[in-house]
């Protein structure tokens, strides 16, 4: 699988290609990609995702929805396929004023030599959102390309999307979220040096600072570290704008791992969210704070053991 950055001095073969922002890679994605390199081997094309950073709307809005993965995030999860190409554009202004007609033209049929287009019921494109599908067929005609319209999937007769991935989450149901990616729920990134509050409290904690401008989910859990040693640990995180501390800073995702003391500064974990604990709350004082921070983490440990018995 290669990965294209821009489409200068491109020569591809012809392809059979899918566009998308991929937002979870959630079950309705999987089924794309899987029919994707099914079609492209019948159709002896090569196999193509055209994606973009910064997602769509993250670049047209200062409060766009959560960002439920990561680029780096949404990479390791389409190595799982064995596609040929990964393009991904910058979304810019160039990109956000090309009419749907030229982005088929010049983009998809000139540069990505397009055969055939495997997109989901409800793909609009283009300049204000103006393509369609009517669209899309009627250049397939022009343009010698054909498309193909992959159904809608549902998980207990909602419609599985990453808007309604966002919402599960906002309610802590984690299971739900599950069932909809075929796996947890987990965040990812590297360890930085924080303010040292969570040492000084008597719960050192690895602290994460999440670079998007909205997080899916914010409050106490119970979660399994992946990343240090080949089976996971268990910690309690916390996951949020710290109100008690009067930081107010950038999102950071902080997690205390249990019985574990040791330095991880720069290493790059992955956090999988198990069982929401609670909401995130401002306290009093550091006393008061430190006392709820016992109750979670025996409550989390007692979740783990009863689970372990389980």
């Amino acid at each position: 699988m290669k990965l294209i950055r821009d489409l200068i001095g491109l020569n591809l073969p012809p392809t059979s290609m899918t566009i998308g922002n991929f937002d979870a890679v959630h079950l309705g994605h999987q089924q794309l990609l899987s029919h994707l390199v099914s079609q492209a081997k019948t159709k002896q094309l090569a196999s193509l995702l055209l994606t973009f950073e910064p997602l769509p709307p993250e670049f047209f809005s200062q409060t766009p929805p959560a960002r439920l993965c990561s680029f780096r995030e949404k990479w390791l999860n389409f190595k799982k396929w064995p596609l040929d190409y990964v393009v991904c554009l910058r979304f810019n202004a160039q990109l956000a004023t090309l009419s749907a007609h030229d982005f088929v033209k010049k983009i998809l049929v000139d540069s990505l030599h397009m055969k055939h287009l495997i997109v989901g019921e409800d793909f609009r494109f283009g300049h204000q959102r103006q393509g369609n599908l009517a669209s899309l067929k009627k250049w397939g005609q022009l343009y010698s390309f054909t498309v193909e319209v992959i159904p809608t999937l549902f998980h207990e007769k909602n419609r599985i999307s990453s808007t309604s991935i966002r919402h599960e989450l906002e309610k802590g149901h984690l299971d739900k979220v599950a069932a909809c990616l075929q796996r947890a729920y987990t965040l990812s990134g590297r360890v930085s040096y924080g303010h040292q509050h969570g040492r000084q409290l008597g719960f050192p904690t690895a602290n994460i600072y999440l670079r998007r401008k909205k997080v899916p989910l914010q409050g106490v859990y119970a979660v399994k570290i992946h990343g240090i040693y080949p089976v996971p640990l268990h910690g309690v995180a916390n996951i949020g704008n710290r109100p008690t501390l009067h930081l107010h800073s950038a999102t950071l995702l902080e997690v205390h791992i249990f019985d574990f003391n040791q330095s991880l500064y720069g290493a790059h974990l992955t956090i999988e969210f198990v069982k929401k604990i609670r909401e995130e709350q401002r306290f009093d004082s550091l006393d008061a704070l430190k006392t709820q921070i016992k109750q979670d983490v025996s409550k989390t440990r007692d979740f783990f053991l009863i689970d372990l018995l389980t």
